[in-house]
């Protein structure tokens, strides 16, 4: 009688287990494809920055090609994970994301799209973006790896987002 409890007892285990796994794998699949979505938002919102661009303003169009590129990356690092995860994969943008570019284009019809005002815009969306990696990074059950991953882009999103600050407050 005693092996049959104990063999019950293990059966539960794993099952408490593999049950507990798959909601871990669950909720990082779920954290990371957010990221996918930040990242898609970063990349709409940059290519509709570089076309509200004057002709003088190259720098700031190579440089959001640049980010464009940078959150391309990001985004498939991001879902090589998921993918091993066995999840799918989110392919749109954040609702904020949509609401916050269709504000942009009401704002831009009375204030017009100049540097100051679509580098402010750009700042925004990199402190949402460092918002959202910030959030991501409280979540206690990541495993250390995707912790890592996380980490990292966090890390060079701030460059990107401290260079846009730069360059606002260079405005006149």
């Amino acid at each position: 009688m005693t092996n049959l409890f104990l063999i019950v007892g293990v059966a539960l285990i794993h099952q408490n287990y593999k049950n507990n796994n798959m909601k871990t794998t669950t909720a990082t699949a779920e954290i990371l494809n957010d990221l996918v979505q930040i990242n898609n938002d970063r990349i709409e919102g940059y290519e509709k920055a570089r076309q509200e661009l004057k002709d003088g303003d190259a720098d700031l169009k190579t440089l959001f090609l640049n980010m464009i590129a940078e959150s391309q990356k990001y985004k498939m690092a991001l879902a090589t994970e998921v993918a091993a995860l066995g999840e799918d994969i989110e392919t749109g943008t954040t609702n904020s994301g949509k609401i916050y570019r269709a504000w942009m284009d009401v704002k831009a019809i009375f204030t017009g799209h100049d540097r100051k005002t679509v580098l402010n815009n750009c700042e925004f969306g990199e402190d949402a973006a460092q918002n959202g990696y910030k959030m991501a990074l409280e979540e206690e059950d990541l495993p250390s790896n995707i912790r890592e991953l996380i980490s990292d882009q966090k890390a060079s999103l701030r460059t990107s987002h401290d260079e846009i600050k730069r360059l606002r407050d260079a405005q006149a």
